[in-house]
């Protein structure tokens, strides 16, 4: 029987392990891909107290340690279903069946598809969700990037560096990030900002390959042709809540309902990070929501 479950090992999942161990609680963390979360794609971060400047993966690796040292176990394997048996939690794997006391849900959120002819043809073969990991690829060549988020402007902030030509599609008039980063992406000639833009189509060659995107403006209804060897998608979040729908209850937009004291509506079911309701979505953010869901878990002992 474990004390505290957690499933995900991002911030949020990895801080809330650190808080329930140092409890004395025994903690296990489920996690089917890396630990660290969507940040250990960013080459540098700025704004997480107490660093100038760190990488993703360093921060990432930094709390896994810290995690493990303390006595948490990580387990690399992937929930299928969680059941309830009285009080205790049944978290089911692939691989195996696990006895919880207390559930905490750290699962994060994962990118959005712009769903357009072409996208899942060529993902992977010139259509990304990740600067970070396939920037290198384009090298001195012409690359777009759609979004008008923190994440976007920072793709194409990072691409920049890399790239010949990065234009950045926005449907809107203005861009939504943070005003730091829009004054850094207006100072890179290299970049183009097509406002008021969406993307109509992903079109590729015989070989496999993107060779542009067709564009229109939402204004004047006018088609444009871009020739660009890569496409970032950098258009919002959706969360990993999908298996816990029968379990805790959602919002319109399939974030698990719950404060900020990170109480579900079931007893002894906590959520933590990006997946929960909330209004500010940051690295800070989700670890505070791991140090509070694991304080209400152990409470729960």
């Amino acid at each position: 029987m474990i004390d505290v479950m957690i499933i995900g090992a991002g911030i949020a999942g990895l801080t809330a392990a650190v808080y329930a161990t140092r409890a004395g609680k025994s903690v296990a963390v489920v996690e089917e891909n890396v630990y660290g979360g969507q940040i250990v794609n960013t080459p540098e971060i700025e704004n997480y107290p107490g660093y100038l400047a760190i990488s993703g993966v360093e921060l990432s690796q930094n709390l896994y340690d810290q995690a493990t040292k303390a006595g948490a176990q990580v387990l690399f394997e992937t929930v299928v279903s969680i059941e309830l048996d009285g009080e205790i939690k049944l978290i089911k794997t692939k691989q195996n069946t696990y006895e919880a006391r207390t559930l905490i849900i750290a699962t994060g959120v994962k990118r959005r598809l712009l769903d357009k002819p072409g996208e899942a043809e060529f993902s992977g073969k010139g259509v990304s969700y990740c600067a970070t990991c396939d920037g290198a690829f384009y090298k001195g060549r012409d690359v777009a990037v759609v979004g008008g988020g923190n994440t976007a402007v920072d793709d194409a902030i990072y691409l920049s560096n890399i790239c010949r030509t990065v234009y950045v599609i926005h449907r809107r008039d203005q861009f939504r990030a943070d005003q730091v980063l829009i004054d850094k992406l207006q100072a890179r000639e290299n970049v183009k900002i097509l406002y008021d833009h969406v993307v109509e189509r992903i079109d590729g060659e015989s070989a496999g390959t993107v060779s542009g995107l067709t564009v229109q403006n939402v204004k004047t209804q006018e088609s444009a042709a871009l020739s660009v060897s890569g496409v970032f998608v950098a258009i919002g979040l959706q969360p990993n809540n999908q298996i816990f729908e029968h379990l805790v209850e959602l919002d319109e937009n399939g974030y698990i309902k719950a404060g900020e004291d990170c109480r579900t509506n079931m007893p002894g079911i906590f959520v933590a990070g990006d997946n929960r309701t909330k209004d500010v979505r940051q690295l800070i953010t989700a670890a505070a929501d791991g140090c509070v869901s694991a304080v209400g878990a152990v409470g729960m002992l």
